[in-house]
């Protein structure tokens, strides 16, 4: 069925899922890149001058990897893991306090992208829920929502959360372990989430990444989707296969204004 026929979709069958890095938050602003929830941490005071150029150098090697459209996704996946079980293994080392996340937020330049008190806030008006699948550090993402003032009841997030002792300090990240090309029902322990919402059959899906088109895998039995990408990085290397992948590319857009609109026409209409 395709997305655009409106009398099949509405809000009581709509869900959106989305990536959260560089897709709900900014890519860059003026010029300068904006924080994923990993570089919020990783460039934080928390860390020591040694561990941050520990994981700059993961990032410097690994990121380009991730982006690279000549690389199939077989290659990828390894070399993902690779990279998130050796940044979380150095991030447990450092003895980060669960106390400190909030204010190592506060004091990040994280951005969420233009338009997001509206996406959620409609959401959430319609009762509609929104379902965030990021390889990024849970805890730190849903501060920067909570901080944003729209972590509402009808917002769900799966992501990599870190475990704390006793004392608060973190000494591991709990499994399993989600990074960007292995984000589909494979571990979402079952799926409850969407067996739950089995009457939700028609779906938004937000990314930025082709790891990101799997992300409603697990969904029962979807009758509508439509899946829009933001291509950030690299535009003109990746463009081709983003335009195969998804069906409405948005180039260097640190907006949700595409998205509004549409949420704004199928939920008016409905």
């Amino acid at each position: 069925m395709s997305w655009v026929t409106c009398s099949f979709w509405s809000s009581l069958t709509l869900q959106v899922i989305s990536d959260f890095d560089m897709t709900l938050s900014r890519f860059g602003c003026n010029g300068r890149r904006c924080p994923t929830s990993h570089n919020i941490l990783d460039n934080s005071r928390v860390i020591s001058e040694d561990g941050k150029k520990k994981l700059k150098d993961l990032l410097h090697y690994y990121y380009p990897i991730e982006i690279d459209p000549n690389r199939t996704l077989e290659e990828k996946r390894p070399l993902m893991v690779e990279w998130w079980t050796r940044a979380h293994d150095l991030l447990s080392q450092q003895k980060i306090q669960k106390g400190d996340i909030a204010q190592i937020v506060r004091e990040s330049d994280v951005m969420l992208r233009d338009g997001f008190n509206e996406l959620f806030d409609q959401l959430y008006k319609y009762n509609v829920p929104i379902f965030i699948f990021s390889a990024g550090i849970g805890d730190v993402l849903e501060e920067i929502i909570r901080q944003a003032n729209v972590f509402y009841s009808n917002v769900n997030v799966v992501s990599n959360y870190m475990d704390f002792d006793d004392s608060g300090v973190l000494k591991c990240f709990k499994g399993p372990l989600i990074h960007t090309y292995n984000k589909n029902n494979s571990v979402l322990q079952g799926t409850e989430y969407f067996q739950q919402l089995s009457g939700r059959t028609s779906i938004i899906l937000l990314g930025d990444s082709m790891g990101d088109l799997t992300m409603a895998d697990g969904v029962p039995s979807v009758e509508n989707i439509l899946k829009i990408g933001f291509l950030n990085d690299k535009v003109e290397e990746r463009r081709g296969k983003y335009l195969d992948a998804y069906d409405i590319v948005l180039e260097s857009d640190e907006t949700l204004d595409v998205v509004n609109g549409i949420l704004r026409y199928v939920l008016l209409e409905t």
